[in-house]
């Protein structure tokens, strides 16, 4: 039941621009999943859903595909449309975003699978990256700045 509960999920997202958790459980209500709002939060939590911008200051669900070994061109525009700022205190990034794009900035970052990065943290428009050592956020910190060009 879970995984066809999931599978509608991806379908929903990909069919309707679906922005708030309340959203995704009436459309799954209405596709004859009995649902509730905390089943809907582990559901987005496991598919590791993130939102996007879609403009007139509206988000939606979108589904990045982690098992792809690198950073495809879908990751890298977000990147680079989301990235704002980066900076640095020894071993934490805190890289700044446009607002609402936080979390799929993250996501980027994390499909990179950068090996120093031990883990993001993601709000509305900051990212807090714990990276091994100094050093390693240095090297971070220029893989970044390779894909987002001249942003800064």
């Amino acid at each position: 039941m879970k995984e066809k509960r999931q599978d509608e999920i991806l379908h929903l997202i990909a069919a309707y621009d679906i922005g708030t958790q309340e959203e995704l459980a009436l459309r799954l209500r209405e596709a004859g999943y009995d649902v509730t709002q905390a089943t809907v939060s582990r559901d987005i939590r496991e598919l590791k859903l993130s939102k996007v911008s879609i403009g007139g200051g509206r988000q939606k669900y979108v589904a990045f595909h982690h098992e792809e070994a690198f950073l495809g061109d879908k990751y890298g525009r977000v990147l680079k449309e989301g990235f704002a700022s980066m900076g640095v205190a020894e071993n934490l990034l805190v890289v700044k975003t446009v607002s609402g794009m936080a979390m799929a900035v993250a996501a980027a970052l994390d499909a990179m699978k950068m090996q120093e990065i031990v883990g993001t943290i993601a709000g509305d428009d900051t990212i807090m990256m714990a990276i091994r050592t100094r050093e390693d956020t240095e090297h971070v910190m220029r893989k970044i700045e390779e894909i987002v060009g001249n942003v800064k």
